[in-house]
C-alpha cells in the first residue's frame, strides 16, 4: 500500500514535453516553483516551505528543509495543487527546456532515487525532496554535478526532467559503466557511484571530454541524457561570442556563411 498520494498521469509532447497529473478529490501534487502550466477549475494552489512530506514539522524544521533544497539549486518554496472539488481534476506541469520528462515510481525503485541538481519537476504529495551528499571526496570535488545531488524518497510517483533524449539502462551486479559526468540524470540507491580519472596525457590535454568519467557499478537502474543543459548553454555562448566562428574575419568567411545557409 502506498502512503504517498496515488496519482495518475500522462506525458504529452516530444521535444518540449509536459506532464498532466490527474487528481481524485482530496489528492495533492507538489511541484517546483515555476513548473506550473495549467489546471482545471476546482484545484487549489498553495505555496509552502519544503515539500510537505512531514506536515507535523514546526517552522524551524520547515525552514531547515527548504534551506537544504536551496543547496541543490531548487527554489526555497514549493507549490501544492489540491483537488478541492468534485470528480477528477487535472493539473499540468511543463519542462523548462527541450528534453524528456521521466516518470519514476519510487515504490518500484526501492523507495529512493538520486538525481542531478535541478532535475525535479513535480511529484505526488508525500514524496520527500532532499539533498544527497556524495560521501567520497573525489566524487564531490570532480564529479561534474558537484558534491550535492538531489534525492527523491517515498512510495509515490515523482517526475524529473533532463535534456535531449533520455533513456534508462539496467546494470547487472558488478557491471560497470563509464559516462560523462554531465550526462548522468539519476540512479537508484543500489548503484555505486564514483568518478575516475580519464588518464593519458593526450586524453587529458586534447581529448576535449573533461578529466573525469562518472563510473556506475550495478546492480540497479540509471537514467542518461544526451544533452546536458550546461553543454547546450556552453555551445550557445561559444557560437554567439566574437570567436565562435572560426571563419569570421577570414577571406572565406562570407562564402562559408552563404554555403551553410546563414547568408551574408
Amino acid at each position: 500500500m502506498r502512503t504517498n498520494h496515488e496519482i495518475d498521469y500522462k506525458i504529452y509532447g516530444e521535444e518540449m514535453q509536459y506532464v498532466e497529473v490527474e487528481l481524485d478529490p482530496g489528492e495533492t501534487a507538489i511541484a517546483e516553483s515555476g513548473a506550473f502550466m495549467m489546471m482545471d477549475d476546482g484545484i487549489q494552489m498553495q505555496t509552502m516551505f519544503g515539500d510537505g512530506s512531514k506536515p507535523q514539522q514546526g517552522l524551524l524544521g520547515k525552514l531547515v528543509s527548504a534551506g537544504k533544497r536551496m543547496l541543490t539549486g531548487e527554489s526555497l518554496f514549493m507549490t501544492a495543487f489540491t483537488n478541492a472539488g468534485q470528480g477528477k481534476k487535472r493539473v499540468s506541469f511543463a519542462s523548462p527546456y527541450p528534453g524528456k520528462i521521466i516518470a519514476l515510481d519510487l515504490m518500484e525503485l526501492g523507495g529512493k532515487v538520486v538525481a542531478q541538481k535541478d532535475a525535479f519537476l513535480c511529484a505526488a504529495k508525500g514524496v520527500s525532496v532532499g539533498i544527497e551528499f556524495q560521501r567520497k571526496l573525489g566524487t564531490g570535488l570532480f564529479g561534474g554535478e558537484g558534491f550535492i545531488m538531489e534525492k527523491l524518497e517515498g512510495d509515490g510517483f515523482a517526475f524529473v526532467h533532463a535534456g535531449g533524449h533520455v533513456f534508462e539502462k539496467v546494470l547487472q551486479p558488478g557491471e560497470l559503466l563509464r559516462i560523462d559526468t554531465g550526462c548522468l540524470v539519476a540512479y537508484t540507491q543500489t548503484i555505486d557511484y564514483d568518478i575516475q580519472f580519464v588518464g593519458g596525457i593526450k586524453n587529458t590535454l586534447f581529448g576535449g571530454e573533461g578529466l573525469f568519467f562518472a563510473t556506475l557499478r550495478g546492480p540497479g537502474k540509471i537514467w542518461i541524457q544526451t544533452l546536458p543543459i550546461s553543454r547546450l548553454a556552453s555551445r550557445i555562448l561559444t557560437y554567439g561570442s566574437a570567436g565562435g566562428r572560426k571563419e569570421e574575419g577570414s577571406i572565406l568567411g562570407g562564402l562559408g556563411n552563404m554555403l551553410d545557409g546563414d547568408g551574408w
